[in-house]
């Protein structure tokens, strides 16, 4: 796990570490010392811890004109033991949802595995983005079966086109615009 890198590419475009109102705003990363692990695992450490033991993020680019975020996570999300959608919620959610983002983009492809609780903080960061939107792209068959048997679907979009997005093709603003695309084919607009 200490290899994966969140994707950089997009660097030129957007640093969370650079952005005044991003939860992550002054941010020094170590290119050397990897001082973050899941378990026994080390992680590469340009991930973002955000309170949780298990799942990190990495906010890849926000457009507060837009209002929208793409954030990448890597781990095993755990609302069971250690309430990540809490923590998620409260530590990167509510500030960006402050700065004008109602519209996030979670990319799961190296998230492994999902242990429920209630769906409470879900419905809540839904109803907080009134006329936004929570899309899940590229997170694994097994992780998504879990989000849906919990009845996490209701609040985010999964599956579809979702579940294999080629979005590395994309730059941010093209992401974006194809993802708005595919919700609103989905809800009839």
């Amino acid at each position: 796990m200490h290899e994966i890198e969140p994707y950089y590419n997009w660097r030129d475009y957007y640093i969370a570490s650079e952005d005044e109102k991003s939860p992550f705003y002054g941010m020094i990363y170590s290119e050397f010392e990897f001082d973050k692990q899941i378990y026994n695992f080390l992680l590469h450490p340009q991930w973002d811890q955000f309170g949780s033991l298990t799942l990190y993020i990495k906010i890849l680019y926000a457009d507060y004109d837009r209002g929208f975020a793409i954030m990448e996570l890597i781990g095993e999300w755990n609302d069971t033991i250690y309430n990540d959608i809490m923590l998620l919620k409260r530590e990167v959610i509510d500030i960006m949802i402050a700065e004008g983002i109602n519209k996030f983009l979670l990319i799961g492809e190296n998230v492994l595995n999902f242990h429920s609780s209630d769906d409470s903080y879900y419905e809540e960061w839904f109803q907080d983005i009134d006329d936004g939107w929570i899309v899940a792209i590229n997170f694994r068959d097994h992780v998504i079966h879990e989000f849906q048997s919990q009845g996490v679907d209701y609040y985010i979009h999964f599956g579809g086109d979702f579940n294999s997005f080629p979005w590395r093709t994309l730059k941010p603003k093209q992401l974006f615009h194809h993802i708005q695309q595919h919700i609103n084919k989905r809800l009839g607009m």
